[in-house]
């Protein structure tokens, strides 16, 4: 067998497989396990309950995962009644030392955001879980004020947060 030959039936073989895997209806190739009969999703908007204010925390969040569905699944967005919702709202929004020198000063500060979800799926309700938390953090310089570092922390907490929600519900790792 020539090059040409054994390339192409490479190629083939690859094709066949990738086509065998989609067909199968429950695996994509974004690393969802949604089931065929699961069309459309309710994403409510994040209340925001911490005690510490940030006030464009709760849309940044909310829109940030009904991105995350659009882009990589195949599920309609819906206003109420999707056959998955999910639910939540910001817990905690905190400041913390991250790192201490040996004059007990801070060094590097942390942000930390934690988010409490609830995912329904009304096709398949064993799916299901209540009040989970999920959070994230980010570790910032002290020499830094919060308010300079605090949109590009929250940027890269939320993309945390978001990838672990997205794989709770339709990924479930």
């Amino acid at each position: 067998m020539n090059k040409k030959t054994r390339t192409a039936l490479h190629i083939l073989l690859l094709c066949c497989a990738a086509l065998t895997l989609g067909a199968c209806g429950i695996y994509s190739f974004t690393g969802t396990s949604i089931q065929n009969d699961v069309n459309s999703i309710t994403i409510n908007y994040f209340q925001y309950r911490a005690e510490k204010v940030n006030p464009s925390l709760s849309n940044d969040l909310t829109e940030a995962l009904r991105t995350r569905f659009r882009r990589t699944t195949r599920l309609e967005q819906v206003e109420q009644d999707g056959d998955l919702e999910i639910t939540g709202e910001v817990t905690g929004y905190t400041v913390g030392a991250a790192a201490v020198t040996a004059d007990e000063v801070a060094a590097r500060n942390r942000l930390t955001v934690t988010v409490k979800v609830s995912f329904t799926n009304r096709k398949y309700p064993e799916d299901d879980f209540q009040d989970q938390s999920f959070s994230g953090y980010a570790d910032y310089d002290s020499t830094n004020s919060l308010d300079a570092v605090e949109s590009s922390l929250c940027a890269e907490i939320i993309e945390k947060i978001i990838e672990d929600i997205f794989n709770a519900t339709v990924a479930q790792w």
